[in-house]
């Protein structure tokens, strides 16, 4: 059994050895924190477990994904510590966006039965007037991992904790015509993939960091698979 914990984008193994980390490139603690910090989000587990902070500016929106998993992914379970007033917009390509606000006595409406699996977008808006900071805690996911997508609009984001690009590296399967459309919590990016010109994707192809979310608009469903292992090789 392994004892690993986020410490600075590390991952370490229960006697204190290091883990191979260049397939990993885990990310697992995106911004620094202190030792009480991550003494407290210390797990045990067979797997590789850590967390990952994002951190949206007062007043803003983000667009992120959950990258790790939890045995049930519920608004609760994902979002613990959120201030109150914090809204999400969850998105189904059929009926829009559906809105959430946290209050002093929980979420309205309610979020019973509401995920935020890993692979799937969302909206988050800090509705407070400082900085707030969302850490998703976990366990990374392994093996055959895929997202099922729709033709046309859906919110996605990888289901594993990697920031490179989409297609490249992520693997998405896009197609001639797709678009994928970034957020940087002002504005969108769009990019559009191209078959049989130069460059594949003339605005540059799209980076996805660690715990963003992007939308994606399909001209054909489709499946976004991957296969990943952690190395055991210590």
């Amino acid at each position: 059994q392994r004892r690993v914990h986020g410490t600075h984008g590390q991952i370490k193994k229960y006697k204190g050895n290091k883990m191979r980390t260049k397939t990993l490139a885990l990310a697992v603690a995106l911004a620094a924190v202190g030792a009480a910090s991550v003494s407290a989000q210390t797990v045990y587990s067979v797997n590789a477990v850590g967390y990952v902070n994002k951190t949206i500016p007062a007043g803003k929106f983000a667009l992120l994904a959950n990258p790790l998993n939890l045995p049930v992914n519920s608004v609760a379970a994902v979002l613990p510590d959120v201030p109150n007033n914090t809204k999400i917009f969850k998105f189904s390509p059929t009926t829009g966006f559906t809105p959430y606000t946290k209050r002093a006595t929980g979420w309205a409406p309610s979020v019973d039965g509401v995920l935020l699996p890993p692979g799937e977008g969302f909206f988050i808006k800090n509705a407070g007037t400082t900085d707030m900071t969302v850490t998703f805690v976990g366990e990374v996911l392994t093996g055959s991992q895929a997202i099922s997508f729709p033709a046309g609009y859906s919110l996605l984001g990888s289901k594993i904790p990697q920031a490179s690009k989409v297609e490249t590296d992520l693997g998405l399967p896009a197609q001639n015509g797709d678009k994928v459309f970034t957020f940087d919590g002002a504005s969108y990016a769009p990019f559009t993939r191209r078959v049989g010109t130069a460059p594949t994707w003339p605005a540059g192809e799209p980076t996805i960091g660690v715990g963003d979310g992007f939308y994606y608009s399909a001209k054909a469903a489709g499946t976004w698979t991957r296969n990943f292992t952690i190395p055991q090789q210590i």
